[in-house]
């Protein structure tokens, strides 16, 4: 149900912008554009948050790495 509203807000915005003059459509049409995908972005941030809670950052090949290039570092 929840979709069929958002069709039915979309569809009316999309009327509302073709009836208003050109310029202002679209500034308008660009706001919301703009304004969708920082809101992605900043729902993108708070996932890569609680995700790196969940799943810590080094995983066994990064440690086995940096060890290596450690010892790499005392040979020379």
């Amino acid at each position: 149900m929840n979709l069929f509203w958002s069709i039915l807000v979309a569809f009316a915005l999309g009327i509302i912008l073709v009836m208003i003059p050109p310029v202002y459509g679209a500034i308008i049409a660009f706001g919301i554009i703009g304004g969708c995908l920082f809101r992605g972005i900043v729902l993108l941030e708070k996932l890569n948050k609680k995700l790196n809670v969940l799943v810590p950052d080094k995983n066994k090949v990064t440690e086995v790495y940096e060890s290596y290039l450690n010892d790499k570092k005392k040979e020379f």
